[in-house]
């Protein structure tokens, strides 16, 4: 053979083998980039092509899917209730990526989840049935805490102490999920919700840490009786009135300047929320002692998944004795959600454990078979002892039948709380945060429940702003619905 026809032969070969390499190349190895990448129009084509599964609320599903007109998007997602439920679903748009539990379980939801195929499926290569999301939300307690905390900036979450299923979860102002789903309006919508001021989309309940304020006192008591500061809830604590942290010469101040703060129990700094007994005994104990009990509690965790990822809250490092003593009433650079309060609660309602807090039950195939239980899933551990959350408990009834939070007492049901005034702004300039956590237990039937509330914002005048006034209300209709 002609020696520049065989070598060119050769080039030849070469190219084709080059192309076939490049072909099998994307074929199955930048095939599945490409499939999932959020620019490629046949996914959304894909996912809206027909009726995604549903988030259910007490059997019953508080979303759907609806047929549209004159879109190459089949069907869009709609939601029951949305503005109530905004905090637990998040929304699935045609536009924008989804969020919440939509985001989750998205593939559960649009059928590509590989539980769910059969055998035909994978033979065939057809997208499964779509599955279905059981929450452990309570609709009752949901809508009093939604109703309670009405025009007010805030959130709330309740758990059931014993199991860890997270019967609400509320963040006010609220949206309609709804406005979201349809490519042809989301982006207006877009615009209007991420302008508002008051800043709709945010999460408040899971993703936005504040200063909790003297509800961190519960924290901070966990730590001196478990270290052995004091021994119990009555024993008189070395607590000089007023108070002047070591390193500074501001006086650490207390609301109430009648109240008996001086050398007070623990039980008695609770229920007059002394700044000046816990403000001490962070300092006696010192911030590492305080950092071990908070973060036991869940503080400083930055995978909280319930099973959205919730922000963490945090207890600071690398702080002096001043700035520990005011992290010792909830301030300086302490921050908490009000589900990371609801479980300081919750653990002390439960003898000292925590069962891992959760919002979805079951997630489950097309026709109800359960491809995983995470109530079966919750795990326990001990984070006080049972004497401890006895002993606190106890200090806890006190704050309501006697002290700061008389707005949280119902008839017929043990109630422990403790109110919290946060302060906000440089020098306190702006509004406080008005906390309240609490447990409540019915004393007939024995159920349990615990809340925490977080009002942000609200109408009421500067001077009358406080856990009790604000916060305590909410929490008690919630504990109510949930103890009916």
């Amino acid at each position: 053979m002609n020696k520049t026809i065989r070598r060119a032969s050769v080039f030849a070969l070469l190219l084709v083998l080059a192309l076939l390499v490049r072909a099998t190349w994307v074929q199955y190895y930048d095939g599945k980039a490409l499939a999932d990448d959020n620019d490629n129009r046949r996914n959304v084509i894909e996912t809206y092509s027909r009726p995604l599964g549903n988030i259910i609320v007490a059997g019953n599903a508080i979303t759907g899917s609806a047929r549209t007109k004159g879109s190459d998007l089949a069907y869009k997602r709609t939601y029951k209730n949305g503005k109530l439920y905004a905090a637990v679903t998040g929304y699935a748009s045609q536009a924008y990526a989804p969020t919440q539990l939509e985001g989750i379980y998205q593939d559960l939801l649009n059928g590509t989840d590989n539980r769910l195929k059969t055998v035909m499926d994978t033979v065939t290569g057809e997208r499964a049935e779509p599955g279905n999301v059981l929450t452990t939300i309570d609709p009752d307690v949901q809508k009093a805490a939604y109703d309670a905390l009405g025009g007010n900036k805030g959130a709330a979450v309740a758990i059931d102490p014993k199991t860890g299923r997270i019967l609400a979860v509320v963040s006010t102002p609220s949206y309609d999920p709804a406005s979201l789903t349809d490519a042809n309006t989301a982006g207006g919508a877009w615009k209007q919700l991420n302008a508002d001021k008051d800043k709709p989309l945010t999460n408040r309940a899971l993703r936005q840490p504040l200063p909790p304020g003297s509800t961190f006192k519960l924290v901070v008591a966990a730590a001196a009786l478990e270290d052995g500061l004091y021994k119990d809830v009555d024993e008189h604590t070395d607590s000089p009135d007023p108070y002047t942290p070591p390193g500074t010469s501001h006086v650490l101040e207390n609301e109430n300047k009648s109240a008996p703060c001086r050398n007070a129990s623990i039980r008695v700094a609770l229920q007059y929320s002394c700044n000046n007994v816990f403000g001490h005994m962070a300092v006696q104990l010192g911030q590492d002692k305080v950092r071990a009990m908070a973060e036991k509690f869940g503080f400083d965790d930055d995978e909280q998944d319930v099973p959205v990822r919730s922000y963490a809250s945090v207890y600071p490092s690398h702080m002096d004795e001043a700035q520990t003593a005011l992290s010792g009433i909830g301030q300086f650079d302490v921050t908490a959600t009000p589900l990371q309060m609801a479980m300081v609660s919750a653990t002390i309602a439960n003898g000292g454990k925590l069962v891992s807090p959760h919002m979805v039950s079951q997630i489950t195939d097309s026709g109800g078979d359960t491809l995983r239980d995470y109530d079966s899933d919750a795990g326990t551990k001990e984070i006080i002892s049972s004497a401890t959350a006895g002993q606190l408990r106890s200090a806890m009834e006190t704050v309501v039948k006697q002290g700061t939070g008389t707005n949280a007492l119902i008839d017929g049901v043990t109630v422990g709380g403790k109110t919290g005034t946060a302060q906000h702004g440089e020098n306190n300039s702006k509004t406080p945060y008005a906390w309240f956590t609490s447990y409540g237990k019915s004393d007939s039937s024995g159920k349990e429940v615990a809340v925490a509330v977080m009002v942000e914002q609200s109408d009421a005048a500067r001077s009358e702003v406080s856990g009790n006034g604000l916060a305590a209300p909410v929490a008690k209709a919630m504990m109510k619905a949930a103890l009916k």
